[in-house]
């Protein structure tokens, strides 16, 4: 075989081999990662069809209220595709309390498979209804996800987050409602029927830091301002000690006829 062909074989073989082909296939999420313990207990009691609680660490919590066998779990990307969103700790509540951890709602007949694309996530037979919850990773001071399921939803902020002050804070869709619980926001809404919900939100101490560079910024320009004048009217007196200004101004504005048509 020729040597130049060499490189883009093992290069295949790299990929296949390390698992890059999951563009093509599945991949599995270990037991590990289904069954450890989330960061605080799940919201199982909220009366809302999704219950998403951010954390500082940029991750989220969320729980959702399922009326149907199967659920797909992406986020989508800037080119309209879908990316599979990465999950641990999950878990399955039954409508009588009873909750599951994931490998067990495998063993009993459902199903966790993640390809490049999505994770999909069968629930055992009979088991509809319920509640299913993951964590998964966010982004600093923002959380957009897909609507996987309609309905009423509700978003906690981490500790002393604010989205009140636009452009800092923006929530979509509208129609929301925000609550204060001790040192958190809540943002609520009765319906969401929109494909996404997105929550961007800052910290008390942002504006601050805004504020004040504002006015340092504010305060930069004034001074420069007043050295420009101050500079224009020194040149100015060193043209008027100098017989240099010409004023034209009376030249220009009086109603005398022009020299020799008086």
């Amino acid at each position: 075989m020729n040597r130049r062909h060499l490189l883009p074989l093992a290069l295949v073989v790299l990929a296949l081999t390390s698992g890059c082909a999951g563009f093509f296939g599945s991949n599995s999420i270990s037991d590990d990662r289904l069954d450890e313990e989330p960061p605080a207990p799940y919201v199982w009691d909220s009366d809302v069809n999704a219950h998403i609680t951010l954390t500082e660490n940029a991750r989220f919590q969320a729980v959702y209220r399922l009326n149907r066998s199967s659920v797909e779990l992406f986020r989508r990307d800037g080119f309209g595709g879908r990316n599979a969103i990465p999950i641990s700790a999950v878990r399955y509540r039954y409508p009588n309390g009873t909750v599951i951890t994931g490998t067990e709602l495998q063993a009993r007949g459902g199903a966790v498979d993640r390809s490049r694309s999505r994770v999909s996530i069968t629930l055992p037979s009979g088991a509809e209804s319920g509640k299913l919850a993951f964590t998964s990773d966010s982004t600093p001071k923002r959380f957009s996800l897909p609507t996987f399921v309609n309905g009423s939803y509700a978003v906690v902020l981490p500790p002393n987050r604010r989205v009140e002050v636009f452009p800092f804070g923006k929530v979509t869709p509208g129609g929301y409602e925000v609550e204060t619980d001790g040192d958190r926001r809540i943002i609520r809404w009765a319906s969401v029927e929109t494909d996404a919900v997105s929550v961007q939100f800052y910290l008390q101490r942002d504006l601050y830091i805004f504020g004040g560079a504002a006015a340092v910024l504010a305060v930069v320009g004034a001074v420069g301002l007043f050295y420009y004048k101050r500079r224009i009217d020194e040149l100015r007196r060193q043209r008027e000690e100098l017989g240099l200004d010409v004023d034209t101004e009376d030249d220009e504005f009086r109603d005398d006829p022009p020299p020799g048509m008086g």
